[in-house]
């Protein structure tokens, strides 16, 4: 028998809303999942939900299973987390995570759900997409967990969003890396704080690093990353701006210093793993890696499935702290 289901859309700069769909009969090799949890990933969907998505990147911005075409109306976001209805015999009843839009049911094929570690709650494993696109990160900027980095290795992130504090948690983990965060925001400052890192409020109160992530999602965090990376220093840029353009000052210190710019993006697997290791083991890994209690602080206000059409505007017009917020749904 048929299902119906119900998912957010966004249709309109700045404006969502719930709508119901009918789900098709799950075929063999694909599992009807019921949702518990889903995250709203605060600097891609914020595009998203403004229409600020370039029309040359629509294509490559396309989440796994979205609906529609940017800028509106669209289904998106990307880390949901639920149960296994209907499917093979190996997964009913198993609680798994997908890449898949805010929807409280949804089919897909079952090679693209993952399944969550029986010792990480629903909540936490919404995290896996950003703890995915942090693993990632540290991988480019080879600080991988079986290769630690050299003793007294400084990292600096600029920016204590989710992102951020993911991969200062997780760069924290690797033995000789030494992380400062950078972040102006004092309600966020103090959360990292309590985390356990040393914060400074600008570039100019913070050591020199030989590698920085910037995710602070402002186009002025790259011209901090130039100011605080030392004498061959990686930075690792992160953040994703959409259509806004970003302006770097490459007439000082850029080239004396020897600096290198790298991005990163969670769309390929990074070239230290390739080959060796699939999309669907990285996000089985960085699942595992969110065994642990101290990830439930950057989680933040729930919100009811129900009620994201009055949420969503208020939850994406400024920053919240703890960064992360939960959708949770209904049974």
């Amino acid at each position: 028998m048929a299902e119906r289901a119900t998912a957010w859309w966004v249709v309109a700069e700045g404006a969502g809303e719930l709508r119901g769909e009918m789900l098709p009969e799950p075929a063999g090799g694909q599992v009807l999942v019921r949702s518990r949890a889903s995250a709203i990933s605060r600097g891609t969907e914020s595009l998203v939900f403004h229409g600020n998505v370039p029309e040359s990147e629509r294509t490559r911005m396309r989440c796994p299973f979205q609906a529609g075409e940017f800028p509106w109306p669209v289904k998106y976001g990307y880390a949901a987390v639920g149960v296994v209805e209907r499917g093979p015999a190996a997964l009913m009843g198993r609680r798994v995570f997908a890449l898949h839009p805010h929807q409280d049911r949804f089919v897909v094929p079952a090679d693209a759900v993952v399944p969550v570690p029986d010792a990480v709650p629903e909540r936490r494993a919404t995290l896996g997409a950003n703890t995915e696109t942090a693993l990632n990160g540290l991988w480019d900027a080879g600080l991988a967990e079986d290769r630690p980095a050299p003793p007294g290795t400084n990292v600096a992130v600029i920016g204590a969003g989710a992102l951020g504090l993911l991969i200062a948690l997780l760069a924290r983990g690797r033995a000789g890396a030494e992380v400062e965060i950078i972040e102006p925001d004092t309600a966020r400052a103090v959360l990292a704080r309590d985390l356990g890192f040393r914060v400074a409020a600008g570039a100019g109160e913070a050591s020199e690093a030989a590698i920085v992530f910037e995710v602070s999602g402002q186009p002025d965090g790259l011209a901090a990353a130039l100011d605080l990376a030392a004498f061959e220093g990686t930075i690792m840029a992160l953040s994703w701006f959409g259509s806004r353009p970003v302006t770097l000052p490459l007439g000082g210190a850029f080239h004396a210093r020897r600096l290198t710019i790298r991005s990163s993006q969670v769309g390929a697997v990074s070239p230290s793993r390739r080959g060796r290791v699939s999309h669907r083991e990285r996000l089985t890994r960085a699942l595992a890696l969110l065994d642990d209690p101290l990830f439930d602080r950057l989680l933040g206000e729930t919100v009811p499935f129900r009620n994201m059409p009055e949420a969503m505007p208020r939850i994406l017009s400024r920053p919240v702290t703890p960064p992360v917020t939960p959708i949770l749904y209904p049974g």
